[in-house]
């Protein structure tokens, strides 16, 4: 049975649960993580039935489109059989649509499976081509293993969309050649704002890049057409003449996106938080695990939505050192 939909306070419906299922990565992107993570106690995350239970409770109170995130999602052991467990609700036409960000490096391990589960459409970060520079974005990562995985996804018959954080000095070059590629490889571009979370090792003053001044740079070589095009996240797309593929904006910093929110993200410890950019969260857990029944942490979960607030309040400049919150992205999920 279907409970009424979950409406925040400002009249928008929860439709979209993200759920980082592990924080931990085997990449360590220096916009991301410091190179030396301490990492959650595996002994304070949820087991994969816990988060199966919790994200079905969701689905039951409106969640129509699920995404996984991490870290990286594909690490978390016996993943798959989480996988397996929510694909039934696809099946039953309880959840349109189980979606998957990824960084791609287990993408050849995971490809087939994935989409045999019902995964349509996955996300893939990659922010360089260039294989010296990717292995000093993400410290760890090996660019041949994430082009062997971005094969394997597409053999299987998904849907793949490139990520890309837009990093001033570093990537903004590539932009274009990075659009190019992947929209002559079928698969859709979005590039993201850097976003003020967590301690990391870089100065993000030096990293931001406004995607207002990305747009305009890239308009003096491209035609840029606005579209209604929509995934159900944040990005806002725009069809490029000259290649005939979609390039998305996921701007946070200098036009943000939550007077559409329709997302809450769940982390691995059972954690809701509301809104990205906002530390106010609620523990799930506890009454998870205090009932066999499902209506106290259905109660729990009413209770958060009722604190949604209107948006975040990300800052990027020089006078303001900290991050906006002080978690890590792979924490919460992206």
């Amino acid at each position: 049975m279907h409970s009424a939909a979950m409406t925040d306070p400002f009249g928008r419906d929860i439709t979209y649960l993200r759920v980082s299922v592990t924080d931990r990565c085997d990449f360590r992107c220096t916009y991301c993580m410091a190179e030396n993570m301490t990492f959650l106690p595996k002994k304070d995350l949820l087991s994969l039935e816990e988060l199966d239970r919790l994200t079905t409770v969701f689905i039951e109170k409106g969640v129509r489109k699920l995404r996984l995130t991490g870290g990286e999602p594909l690490v978390r052991k016996n993943i798959m059989h989480l996988v397996r467990q929510i694909s039934r609700h696809l099946d039953s036409g309880a959840l349109d649509e189980l979606t998957l960000t990824t960084n791609g490096s287990q993408l050849a391990r995971f490809a087939d499976e994935l989409a045999a589960c019902g995964v349509r459409r996955i996300n893939v970060s990659i922010d360089t081509l260039d294989p010296d520079k990717f292995r000093q974005i993400t410290r760890w990562g090996d660019l041949s293993r994430v082009m062997t995985g971005l094969d394997a996804a597409q053999r299987a018959g998904m849907s793949v969309k490139l990520n890309a954080v837009a990093l001033k000095g570093f990537n903004d070059a590539e932009i274009p050649h990075l659009m190019r590629w992947a929209h002559g490889r079928g698969m859709d571009l979005t590039v993201i704002e850097t976003m003020p979370m967590g301690e990391i090792d870089a100065d993000r003053t030096d990293q931001y890049l406004p995607l207002s001044r990305l747009r305009a740079d890239l308009e003096r070589d491209f035609t840029l057409t606005d579209i209604p095009f929509r995934t159900g996240g944040p990005a806002r797309y725009v069809e490029v003449a000259e290649t005939g593929g979609r390039l998305g904006f996921i701007t946070p910093m200098t036009h943000n996106f939550c007077e559409s929110c329709n997302r809450v993200r769940l982390t691995c410890t059972g954690t809701l938080y509301m809104c990205l950019g906002q530390e106010d969260a609620a523990d799930l857990r506890a009454p998870l695990r205090a009932s066999e029944g499902n209506e106290l942490v259905s109660s729990a979960i009413d209770e958060a939505i009722s604190r949604k607030p209107k948006g975040h309040d990300f800052i990027i400049d020089r006078r303001t050192k900290r991050p906006s919150v002080s978690r890590h992205m792979s924490v919460t999920g992206g």
